[in-house]
């Protein structure tokens, strides 16, 4: 994400209210090359946190999805273990009235340890094959329950520690977007986008499921940039890029730093003087990313207050670590 360059009229005739954080006017006041730095370190700065936030929310619910997964297999085994439960009281209740058992029953259902009450049974000479397959049973699903149900309650602590994680990297990107709109504001150079925007039409060189990406990233344009968007209203940067490539068949991860990761591991990692329609191209700093649409131009959801667009590469003005052919 970067930003995109402003009009040079437009930040002059605003740069003079640039004002200090708590209103007072700044002294001396910053220029506009001043203003236009601060901006983009605020671009750099937002890159990084916004992957982080993307990350620890995936990592959330991931997690969470464990837990879930785990606490209702915990719970359907604790259904089963009632039943047996119930199964095993009645077959005790009987043995005794018979007299056949040789642990007292009030001693064999007073404790709290099941165990007790299946060596007492066991001791029990008329308990018949199917009686004995089925304490074999209950044992050996109640043995599993408490392991069940601290894997569940881990998965949980889990889910915990990576929601808090994703909320405090939310917290940090909501007050640098306050800082990158005000500063934009002032610079006249604030886009708010349409959320229902139907793009423009692909008619570049990429063919099949290249042509297919692109052609979905060209329908986004025009709308706004979001922190940790994945569509259809708006999106961040990974958002755009992985949106566009499912339509092209490939399922790519969440953030940027993970689909850099993935063209490594996959071994699609490609130069970036060999550069085709489609492949993803990756910032110094693994901050952001964007699709090459050939003929020299990317489409990319840039940063706070800016929409997403197409713009020519070399006036992409970033310096670019590699690029990945999806």
């Amino acid at each position: 994400m970067r930003l995109g360059r402003v009009p040079l009229a437009a930040a002059m005739a605003a740069g003079v209210l640039l004002m200090h954080p708590g209103g007072a006017m700044a002294d001396p006041r910053p220029t506009i090359k001043q203003a236009k730095a601060r901006l983009e370190k605020l671009n750099d700065k937002a890159d990084k946190v916004v992957d982080r936030y993307n990350k620890a929310a995936e990592e959330y619910r991931a997690a969470r999805g464990r837990y879930t997964k785990l606490n209702g297999t915990y719970k359907e085994k604790l259904a089963t273990v009632a039943g047996l439960r119930g199964q095993v009281t009645q077959m005790a209740a009987d043995t005794y009235r018979m007299g056949t058992t040789v642990v007292s029953w009030p001693a064999m259902m007073g404790g709290d340890d099941p165990t007790l009450l299946l060596n007492g049974m066991a001791l029990s000479s008329q308990i018949t094959g199917e009686r004995a397959q089925r304490l074999q049973q209950f044992d050996a699903e109640n043995r599993g329950l408490k392991a069940r149900r601290d894997a569940a309650q881990a998965a949980l602590a889990e889910a915990d520690k990576h929601r808090d994680g994703a909320a405090a990297e939310r917290a940090e990107v909501l007050k640098l977007i306050k800082q990158q709109k005000a500063l934009l504001v002032r610079l006249g150079a604030y886009r708010v986008g349409n959320p229902n925007s139907t793009g423009i039409k692909y008619s570049g060189p990429a063919t099949g499921n290249a042509a297919a990406a692109l052609s979905f990233a060209y329908a986004q344009v025009g709308k706004p940039y979001q922190f940790g968007g994945t569509g259809p209203g708006g999106y961040d940067c990974s958002g755009l890029t992985q949106a566009s490539w499912r339509q092209g068949g490939v399922d790519l991860p969440r953030t940027t730093w993970d689909q850099w990761n993935w063209g490594k591991t996959n071994n699609r990692m490609v130069d970036l003087n060999s550069l085709q329609a489609g492949d993803l191209i990756f910032s110094e700093g693994l901050g952001h990313v964007s699709l090459y649409a050939g003929d020299g131009k990317i489409v990319h959801a840039p940063q706070t207050g800016d929409v997403v667009k197409v713009v020519s590469l070399s006036d992409y003005g970033r310096p670019l670590v590699g690029a990945v052919r999806p």
